[in-house]
């Protein structure tokens, strides 16, 4: 075959090459097809799909121009799906029938958009496409889940329920209201209740463990963060409350104005310096606490197996949360950096 013809099938021929198998999560179960699926089950899922499929005003082409207003901006709304293909792409045209179909079969709950990867390079560069098809979900603005390659319809359905709001939601919007009312109690209870309708919602284990450290109670807060250990999404708030966790434990009881007092006798008592540490570090009184710590760290770098500056490090982790302290954690970082050097 010559010309044309035979450019396309070389492209298509080294797409499959480039993408051999789909990937979301854990791995996928057949590495020898594009697509990641059975023979027959992919024949399947591109028949029942390849029909005729009614006006679909859940799913849209997008380009970079306009990826803030129709991608970003709409994921305020509900999910959207960024399924990145391109033309020669032979395991892209058996996803986007059932993209589309299940864009109609859920109604609005999810909205996919469609990007030529060829034609968006830059952009599909920037968010971290390296194989087609890669479909990435995007909720609230941020990029939250991905996978590559052409899964069959059940495993996108899947992948889709994880994105969908939780029927837990609304008596977690309630509870953030009580918290920030002062009301804990109730809060807690909205909570508590959350948990039942959608008992692996980790945002509700988030929000109870948090109202557990508040009232100091470690076992309880543990008992929701232990599950999330290595399945987090959310892995940034999950290593802060684990470091408020371990600050509890370290501090919790301390006399601070009696431990300044021991300091003042005896400016290298270094057990005080990490006691006043903790204890400031709970109290939410970060800026003292980073300079216990830094002295100590200058006074003695290997004091109990290099304890400060772990304590610096957990601290960093528990204020990274909060845009809030991004200057105070640039600025504990370089002279932290600096007394180490």
């Amino acid at each position: 075959m010559d010309g044309p013809g035979r450019v396309r099938k070389e492209r298509e021929i080294q797409g499959a090459e480039l993408y051999p198998a789909a990937r979301s999560g854990p791995p996928s179960a057949t590495a020898e097809l594009p697509c990641g699926s059975k023979p027959e089950k992919l024949r399947d899922d591109i028949i029942a799909t390849q029909a005729a499929l009614p006006m679909n005003p859940y799913s849209y082409d997008v380009g970079t121009a306009d990826f803030q207003e129709k991608v970003l901006a709409a994921s305020h709304r509900a999910p959207v799906l960024v399924d990145f293909w391109a033309e020669w792409c032979a395991p892209c045209r058996a996803l986007k029938p059932i993209l589309e179909k299940l864009a109609v079969d859920y109604g609005g709950r999810f909205i996919l958009a469609k990007m030529n990867s060829d034609e968006n390079q830059e952009l599909a560069a920037r968010l971290g496409v390296r194989g087609i098809p890669t479909v990435k979900a995007f909720v609230g603005g941020k990029l939250v889940d991905e996978f590559t390659g052409a899964l069959p319809e059940a495993q996108i359905r899947a992948f889709i329920d994880k994105l969908l709001p939780s029927p837990a939601e609304p008596l977690r919007a309630a509870a953030r209201e009580a918290r920030a009312r002062g009301d804990a109690d109730v809060a807690a209870s909205l909570l508590a209740d959350a948990r039942e309708l959608d008992p692996a919602n980790e945002d509700v284990l988030l929000d109870l463990a948090e109202i557990h450290i508040d009232a100091g109670q470690v076992d309880a807060a543990r008992t929701m963060l232990d599950p999330l250990q290595h399945r987090a999404r959310d892995s940034a708030r999950l290593a802060a409350l684990q470091a408020r966790l371990k600050l509890m434990a370290a501090g919790g009881g301390a006399d601070p104005a009696a431990l300044a007092a021991r300091i003042a006798a005896n400016a290298g008592d270094l057990a005080a310096r990490l006691e006043l540490a903790h204890a400031l570090a709970l109290a939410q009184d970060y800026r003292p606490a980073l300079e216990q710590l830094l002295e100590i760290v200058r006074r003695d770098r290997d004091w109990q197996d290099d304890a400060a500056r772990k304590t610096m490090l957990d601290l960093f982790t528990l204020l990274g949360a909060n845009a809030h302290f991004d200057d105070l954690v640039r600025e504990f970082r370089i002279r932290l950096a600096r007394t180490l050097h």
